[in-house]
C-alpha cells in the first residue's frame, strides 16, 4: 500500500532522510547520468521447484524478502550447480549489489558477503570506474520511495530492471562521493546526526528536513494524545454506565430483584423442555466479591445465572479434523483474530471440514451468540455474531448464549467491551504464562445487573456519547491528515530543486 511522503519521513531513519536530501541537492551541481550509463545490471531466476536435484546444493539463492538495507550474512536456501546452470540464476561474486524488484521488500537494497544466486525478483548491480560501490548503494537506498510511486503492479509493488536502468543519478568526483559515503555511514552507526560533519553545500536541506520530521513527530504525538483521550472519555462513560452513574434512576422501573427472578424461572422452564443441561448451582456473591457500589434497584448475580448457555471450542487438529481453502470446501472457523470489540471481523478468515461441526456440536453458533474472547493478549474483546454462515469456534472463544430479552444483549457488549470489566476478568484468569480464563471463572463473574427499562436508557445514552466520540476522533484524524499534507507541500516547495542550467 502506497504511503503519503509525510507518513514516509517519520518511519524513515534519519540516514535514509539525509542522504536522500544530499542527492537532491547534488542534481543542481553534479553531472546527471543514467544508472544504465554508470552500471551494469542482472537479474536472476529460479530452478524448476519441481527438480530436487536443482536445491539443498551449495550455492547461496537469495530472494527479495532477505534484503535488509546492509550487509547480507546468509541465505535461507541453497541451490545445486546443475540448479544454477538449467535456469536463469547467475552466481555473483561476494560483495555484489542487489536492489529487490518485487514485493513488499520492493526497492530495498543489501551487498552480499559471499557469493551468491538470486532468484528473479533480485537485480544485482556491478557499478563501473567512474562510481563507487557504497554511493550507488546509498543512492539506492534514499530512492526507495520513488521506485514505489513509479511502480507497477496493482497491491504489490513492481520494480522492473528497466526501470532501474532509467533512473537518473548525480554523479559527482569520486572525492565528494567519498566524503558523502562517510557521512552517511557515520549518521547509520551512531543513529543519530551532528549537523556540523555535514558538508556546507548540504547543510540547509539537511537542516530542513530534519526540522520536517520533527515537526512531524511533534504534530503526531500531539494528535496520538487526543485520541488517546477520546478512547480514555468513551471508557470513563462505560464505567459511569456499569456503575448506574450514567442515566437516572426511575423509582417507577421494576426492581432488578424482579427480572432476575423472571430470567431463573425461564432458564427454569427451558430445562424441563430439555432444551438446556441442569448447570451446577452458584454459590451467592458474597461482600468480598463486590467490586463497587451499585444503585439500590440494582441487583448483583452471576453471568452464569443471566446466560443459558456457557461453552468454547476447540482445535480441529485435536479432533482429527483439517483445514480447508473456502466456505465451499466446509465451514467457517471463528477464532480470537475474528472477535474484534463490537463486531465480527472476517477479512483473515479460516475454514474447516464441515464435520467439524457433528464432531463438535456444542460449540456450532447461532444468530444473536455473544462471543467473547478468553485466551491471550485480546481477552475481553466481545461481539455478536449475526451472520448466516455456518460456524463454529475454537477453544480461545467462548460463546455466550441465552433467549430471553431481559437482560439487553448490545447491555452485556457494552460491557463486556468496557476496560472496567476486563481488569476484572483479568484478575480472575489463570496460567502463569499465559492470559486464560476457564469457563468456570467466566460463569462465576459477578455482575450488576440494572432494572431493564434503565438498561435501555443506559443504552440509549451510550449511543449518544460513543457517537459523540466517533465525531471527535474523526476530526482528530482529519486534523493530522490536513497537517501533514500542508508540512509535506511546504517541504516538497523547500527542498524543490532550482532547475539546473543547460549550457548548449
Amino acid at each position: 500500500m502506497k504511503i503519503s511522503y509525510a507518513e514516509y519521513i517519520k518511519k524513515t531513519s534519519v540516514s535514509v532522510l539525509v542522504a536522500e536530501t544530499v542527492f537532491n541537492e547534488l542534481i543542481t551541481s553534479s553531472p546527471i547520468k543514467t544508472i544504465k550509463d554508470i552500471a551494469d545490471t542482472a537479474s536472476g531466476g529460479t530452478p524448476l521447484r519441481s527438480n530436487a536435484d536443482y536445491y539443498n546444493g551449495e550455492i547461496p539463492w537469495l530472494k527479495s524478502g532477505e534484503l535488509n538495507d546492509g550487509l547480507i550474512e546468509k541465505a535461507s536456501e541453497f541451490i545445486t550447480d546443475i540448479g544454477l546452470k538449467n535456469s536463469s540464476a547467475k552466481l555473483h561474486p561476494k560483495k555484489t549489489l542487489l536492489v529487490a524488484m518485487y514485493g513488499a521488500t520492493a526497492g530495498k537494497t543489501g551487498i552480499t558477503n559471499f557469493e551468491a544466486s538470486t532468484n528473479q525478483a533480485v537485480c544485482a548491480v556491478f557499478p563501473k570506474k567512474e562510481i563507487l560501490k557504497d554511493y550507488l548503494y546509498w543512492f539506492f537506498r534514499s530512492h526507495r520511495y520513488q521506485f514505489i510511486e513509479k511502480s507497477k503492479g496493482g497491491a504489490q509493488p513492481n520494480i522492473s530492471q528497466s526501470v532501474i536502468k532509467k533512473t537518473f543519478i548525480p554523479v559527482p568526483d569520486i572525492e565528494m562521493q567519498k566524503q558523502i559515503v562517510d557521512v552517511l555511514q557515520e549518521i547509520e552507526t551512531k543513529n543519530s546526526i551532528d549537523v556540523s560533519i555535514i558538508p556546507d553545500v548540504f547543510k540547509d536541506a539537511v537542516v530542513r528536513i530534519l526540522n520536517f520530521k520533527n515537526s512531524l513527530s511533534g504534530i503526531s504525538t500531539k494528535l496520538t494524545h487526543q485520541l488517546n483521550l477520546v478512547k480514555q472519555l468513551r471508557q470513563s462513560f462505560l464505567r459511569e454506565a456499569m456503575q448506574g452513574k450514567l442515566v437516572e434512576q426511575n423509582p417507577n422501573d421494576e426492581p432488578a430483584t424482579e427480572l432476575l427472578t423472571k430470567i431463573k424461572a425461564e432458564k427454569e422452564q427451558l430445562i424441563k423442555e430439555k432444551k438446556i443441561k441442569k448447570q451446577k448451582p452458584l454459590l451467592s456473591i458474597t461482600k468480598e466479591e463486590i467490586p463497587f457500589g451499585i444503585p439500590e434497584n440494582w441487583v448483583w448475580c452471576r453471568l452464569g445465572e443471566i446466560c443459558d448457555t456457557i461453552t468454547k471450542g476447540s482445535s480441529p487438529k485435536w479432533q482429527g479434523v483439517k483445514y480447508v481453502n473456502s466456505i465451499d470446501e466446509g465451514i467457517l472457523f471463528i477464532t480470537s483474530k475474528n472477535v474484534d470489540s463490537y463486531k465480527i471481523d472476517l477479512s483473515n478468515s479460516t475454514f474447516v471440514e464441515e464435520k467439524f461441526n457433528e464432531i463438535e456440536p456444542r460449540s456450532i453458533l447461532q444468530k444473536g451468540d455473544i462471543l467473547t474472547n478468553i485466551v491471550g493478549a485480546s481477552i475481553g474483546r466481545t461481539a455478536i455474531y449475526n451472520l448466516d454462515y455456518n460456524a463454529n469456534i475454537n477453544q480461545a472463544v467462548c460463546i455466550l448464549r441465552y433467549e430471553h430479552n431481559l437482560f439487553l444483549k448490545e447491555y452485556l457488549l457494552k460491557l463486556m467491551n468496557s476496560n472496567f470489566i476486563i481488569e476484572l476478568m483479568l484478575e480472575m484468569q489463570f496460567s502463569p504464562g499465559r492470559a486464560n480464563l476457564s469457563m468456570s471463572n467466566l460463569s462465576k463473574f459477578p455482575i450488576a445487573l440494572p432494572p431493564l427499562s434503565e438498561q435501555k436508557r443506559i443504552v440509549a445514552k451510550l449511543d449518544e456519547l460513543m457517537a459523540y466520540c466517533n465525531s471527535l476522533e474523526e476530526s482528530i484524524k482529519n486534523s493530522q491528515t490536513q497537517n501533514e499534507m500542508l508540512l509535506e507541500q511546504v517541504l516538497r516547495e523547500a527542498l524543490e530543486p532550482e532547475k539546473k542550467e543547460v549550457v548548449v
